[in-house]
């Protein structure tokens, strides 16, 4: 199994961060690529602006630790998947911690680049 893990930090508290990224509706305007996203219970639909559906299980939404936790578990063949965001507060900020386990393992090479862009992308919206 991968593993992609990149951080950033944020110039904005915690829980406005954690906030930005459990707004499943709000996902286009930071994550690249998503053209609209949506939650039912503890289902995230995700469209790509590519055209492909993807189906994630949300397997943590903990406001209180600041951490969100989805498995993507349709729209694409992969073996395993989960992504995790933590929230940690730093000085007056906050360091957003962005990995994801894949397997297939070569997927590594598609999702390290997608988690890095989401990173740059909530910190342009978050301090913009």
């Amino acid at each position: 199994m991968a593993t992609v893990r990149y951080d950033t930090y944020i110039a904005r508290p915690p829980d406005e961060v954690y906030a930005a990224i459990a707004d499943v509706p709000a996902m286009p305007t930071w994550f690249p690529g998503i053209a609209e996203a949506r939650l039912d219970g503890d289902e995230r639909t995700i469209k790509l602006e590519m055209g492909i559906d993807l189906v994630e299980r949300v397997v943590t939404d903990d406001p209180v630790l600041r951490r969100y936790q989805y498995a993507i578990v349709g729209g694409i063949p992969l073996e395993h998947h989960l992504g995790t965001l933590d929230v940690l507060a730093e000085g007056e900020g906050s360091r957003v911690v962005y990995g994801t386990d894949v397997r297939p393992d070569e997927m590594s090479g598609i999702v390290g680049p997608a988690t890095e862009g989401a990173l740059a992308g909530l910190k342009a919206k978050l301090e913009g």
